[in-house]
């Protein structure tokens, strides 16, 4: 059974601070945590912070050509997990036809927020789900993953974070 959930937030674990994009589901309590990259965690920040850029970046693009063919994305579903990899799809409507596109959950979130798609994930993704997310910290507590020793940025603070980066604040790929 399918599950709607949105983006509650972005939390950085660990030193090395790895970014992991926080869903919650709809009606619900429950959270699915699922691991990303560093430029996925922008492209959603960015979004979620509602910061565009002057040049089509490239989830910008992918939704831009989803669009521009004719296309609408009615909905991304988190359907496995398989060796702690999480699989999803892209459920896209063109000329009467449902056409089903294989992605990462990260690709397919940060999509789904630029075109305003719903987002779903399997029920048993969320039933084993490997910790709760506290919905808001007492005051000046940061609110923390349960038994991680790392804070969540705040919505103000990633937008003012978001706002202030330039291109060079990404690096060069050095494979």
């Amino acid at each position: 059974m399918l599950v709607q959930v949105s983006v509650q937030s972005l939390v950085f674990i660990g030193a090395s601070e790895t970014p992991v994009v926080i869903l919650r589901e709809r009606d619900g309590e429950r959270v699915l945590p699922i691991w990303i990259g560093l430029t996925e965690a922008q492209a959603i920040g960015f979004e979620l912070a509602d910061y565009k850029f002057p040049r089509p970046l490239t989830h910008d693009l992918l939704a831009s050509v989803v669009s521009g063919l004719g296309g609408a994305l009615r909905k991304v579903v988190i359907s496995r997990v398989e060796e702690s990899t999480y699989f999803a799809e892209m459920i896209i409507r063109r000329n009467g036809e449902v056409i089903s596109v294989d992605a990462r959950p990260s690709d397919s979130i940060a999509v789904a927020l630029r075109l305003e798609a719903d987002i779903f994930a399997e029920e048993e993704l969320l039933e084993r789900a490997p910790f709760d997310i506290p919905e808001e910290p007492s005051f000046g507590e940061e609110p923390v993953l349960e038994g991680e020793p790392d804070s969540e940025m705040a919505a103000e603070e990633l937008k003012d974070y978001l706002r202030k980066l330039a291109p060079e604040d990404f690096g060069r790929f050095t494979p």
